[in-house]
């Protein structure tokens, strides 16, 4: 990752040196000579880090000064400070303003990038920490084995080493926002900032507002927006189908241009991030619609992935449930179960509509309701019926049993409920049962006495 390094500095000799030595190392740098130009720097995009000189001549403000008015504004921007006349006092009072580290002039070329190293981890791990904040456990990693998880796996090792973007498609509870996560995680960018964004869950009149950050008309305020704070890393939005007309048409310029314009600014921000999308909806349907603009469904479509539904890929649930119940018993405290045969049979049965978010929430539920000793497997019969997953009807739950067995039992307990539901169907005619059914009808009335149904219904 490129790193933006700001640095205020009044003498020319020493700002350049400085930036010379960060940009052998590989650093973005911009340069400025007072507290004026620096203030208009941080306007234009927020830079990853500020190496600020302490006596600024010429200057509205000193560096501590300047400092104070930095951290007023963006209390996580670290910043370094220099002097070349440094005492006790001033490095107290900058630390306790919030600067991360004070370096006294003449320095080493070592200690100013082990500094500027070490602020920049600092800083990386603080936002990993807030965005962590109240979130459960979770990893990067697609779980199961099935053909298709596994070519999705391919897919995106191959897409995430490029800075192509990626539209994501598949049902709601898939795992897209994981997908996303995965293409950032495996890509130069990880070491930026991840920001995710759901369209829908934003209020249409607030969009603009999150994504692009709102400058006040004297521009003494900014507040910056999600576009702005994902700088040199990945911007995820999800369900970009419900994004409004005229914020989409923003959203293209940002893509071709790589800048856009805060609300109420008058400025542009050059920004550069990788944009990644998602819909549960087919975005092609909602162009053909007028819903979506065409121009911007073939920017975002540059490397379309798909999350398959839980339905196509069964053989995956016994690995997600198994990783559930490790992922719920370490963050919950709930101990860990096994789950019988049947009950894995019975739940590789469902259709899953919620997906691999509806399984996991079943988990939950079912290792907080089952009864019986921890010691014990969740079978069947010991599922609680609060666990609607398998207590959703008669015929649905007689499906999921006859799933759990063998292929003889299987095939007697589908004759004994195919049968009598013919039985019935026919108020009890057997003959004309059997003449359905295609068979004789002595010999139904062998097979209806070897079932343990009788032959009970009429002949005629």
């Amino acid at each position: 990752m490129k790193y933006d390094v700001l640095i205020v500095e009044d003498e020319d000799d020493i700002r350049e040196m400085i930036g010379g030595i960060l940009q052998d190392e590989g650093y973005e740098v911009r340069l400025t000579s007072t507290s004026d130009e620096a203030l208009i720097a941080v306007k234009a995009r927020k830079p990853s880090l500020v190496i600020l000189d302490v006596w600024l001549k010429g200057s509205s403000m000193d560096g501590i000064e300047l400092l104070d008015s930095l951290k007023g504004t963006h209390s996580n921007l670290p910043i370094i400070i220099i002097s070349g006349h440094g005492t006790v006092e001033t490095a107290v009072s900058a630390i306790r303003k919030g600067a991360y580290d004070y370096i006294v002039k003449p320095f080493k070329a070592d200690k100013l990038l082990v500094t500027a190293s070490r602020a920049l981890e600092n800083a990386r791990l603080r936002r990993e920490n807030e965005e962590l904040k109240g979130k459960a456990p979770s990893d990067n990693s697609l779980v199961g084995t099935s053909p298709q998880i596994a070519q999705l796996r391919q897919k995106v090792t191959k897409i995430a080493a490029t800075n192509s973007r990626v539209l994501i498609s598949g049902p709601s509870g898939s795992g897209k926002e994981l997908i996303a996560r995965m293409l950032h995680a495996q890509s130069a960018r990880s070491e930026g900032p991840f920001k995710a964004v759901n369209a829908a869950s934003m209020v249409p009149e607030r969009v603009e507002e999150e994504l692009f950050g709102v400058e006040d008309d004297d521009g003494t305020s900014t507040k910056i927006g999600l576009l702005e704070r994902a700088h040199n890393g990945t911007l995820y939005l999800d369900e970009v189908a419900d994004m409004p007309m005229e914020t989409q048409g923003k959203l293209l310029r940002l893509l071709v241009e790589q800048r856009f314009r805060r609300l109420g600014g008058q400025d542009d921000v050059q920004v550069d991030v990788r944009v990644i999308t998602s819909s549960s909806r087919d975005l092609s349907k909602e162009v053909s619609l007028g819903r979506f603009r065409e121009d911007l469904y073939h920017r975002l479509n540059v490397m379309p992935l798909e999350a398959p539904p839980l339905s196509e890929r069964r053989e995956d649930i016994p690995a997600l449930v198994e990783h559930f119940i490790e992922q719920l018993a370490s963050s919950t405290g709930l101990p860990a179960r096994n789950i019988g045969g049947d009950a894995m049979a019975a739940l590789q049965a469902h259709d899953w509509p919620g997906n691999v978010r509806q399984l996991r929430n079943n988990v939950e539920r079912l290792l907080i309701l089952a009864t019986g000793e921890p010691t014990q497997p969740i079978t069947l019969e010991t599922l609680p019926p609060e666990v609607s997953v398998v207590r959703a009807s008669r015929g649905a739950n007689e499906n999921e049993k006859m799933i759990a067995m063998p292929l003889r039992d299987a095939r007697e307990h589908f004759e004994r409920e195919y049968l009598q539901a013919q039985i019935d169907r026919f108020g009890g005619n057997i003959s004309r049962t059997a003449n359905f059914v295609g068979m004789e009808r002595s010999a139904l009335h062998r097979k209806l006495k070897s079932l343990g149904l009788g032959a009970n219904g009429r002949d005629d």
